[in-house]
């Protein structure tokens, strides 16, 4: 890639995570990220959040992994996100096709892939405009 088409903005913007954003992980252990999360945002849950949130960040490394998808995006408001974070390439049995498909299969859309890090992308699922939730 030329230098040029390089992203000078942070893993942290490029996932779209705001300031004092409500925030839960789910099997994601990326000690720099949760470093930057941190930084971002204190509002951040391990597992299941108290109320809804911005965005959840779910781990998945196989197809039973991505069944979670359908719990899961009861915790996000209508406009949130699920980032789904998996190992790339072929360090994985997942394909985009797979986590598209989950998404699909859970109510949600793929809108955006983002690189996680040298060894995981993650890609975003949301709501469509017309399914959010009131």
């Amino acid at each position: 890639m030329s230098p040029e088409f390089v992203s000078t903005r942070s893993r942290i913007d490029k996932l779209g995570v705001k300031p004092g954003a409500k925030v839960a992980i789910v099997g994601v252990d990326d000690p720099d990220f949760l470093k930057e999360l941190r930084q971002r945002t204190s509002d951040i849950t391990r597992g299941r959040p108290r109320g809804q949130c911005d965005l959840v960040f779910l781990s998945a490394d196989t197809r039973t992994d991505l069944r979670r998808i359908n719990q899961v995006k009861s915790w996000i408001e209508p406009n949130g996100a699920v980032w789904v974070v998996r190992p790339k390439g072929g360090r994985s049995e997942l394909r985009d096709t797979d986590v598209i498909q989950a998404g699909l299969d859970a109510g949600l859309v793929d809108n955006k892939i983002a690189r996680f890090s040298d060894t995981h992308g993650a890609m975003r699922l949301v709501y469509r405009m017309k399914d959010r939730p009131r």
